[in-house]
């Protein structure tokens, strides 16, 4: 892909005079590029604090009923008065790499999907930022997000459960 150098140093030059971290550009041909800028200090204080926080295991939902019953603890998670969730009909979506879990196309953007939202097979869930390159999470199914389990900016690691998806829901 070739991009224009006049366009990316004035793109650069816009980020700097309003302060912009990240941009995502789309081109009317379809390609999509993103730039993002590097940290103005080499050894800036604050990145490994943030990349140091603990990773969240894939936890389920907090379970608020007592562990007296085995079947209690997936319809814990249902709002009052819904039919259960049949956990059959749940595909988990899993991190594929190792990096910085994103749930919006740029900062206070609205987030691709949220818990209520129906997403066809190949709908962007989210982007995994690796090693400066943002990489879109797709589903693989129809469905409706039933829980989104990561934080928008967290730190997830390969395999890691970043969302569930209500296969029963696509209909």
């Amino acid at each position: 892909m070739k991009i224009d150098a006049q366009k990316l140093d004035e793109v650069a030059a816009l980020m700097e005079r309003h302060g912009l971290s990240r941009v995502r550009l789309a081109e009317q041909d379809g390609r999509v590029v993103e730039l993002e800028r590097a940290a103005s200090a080499p050894a800036a204080p604050a990145a490994p604090v943030v990349m140091a926080a603990p990773v969240p295991n894939a936890m389920p939902a907090p379970a608020a009923a007592p562990a007296d019953s085995g079947a209690a603890a997936p319809e814990a998670a249902e709002p009052a008065g819904e039919a259960p969730l049949d956990m059959a009909h749940v595909r988990e979506v899993s991190a594929p790499m190792v990096g910085v879990f994103y749930a919006a196309p740029s900062p206070g953007a609205e987030p691709f999907v949220k818990v209520g939202s129906k997403v066809r097979r190949g709908d962007t869930l989210c982007v995994i930022e690796a090693m400066k390159l943002m990489n879109e999470v797709v589903a693989e199914c129809d469905g409706e997000i039933v829980d989104v389990c990561v934080k928008d900016g967290e730190l997830v690691e390969y395999g890691c459960c970043l969302m569930k998806i209500d296969e029963e829901a696509a209909a």
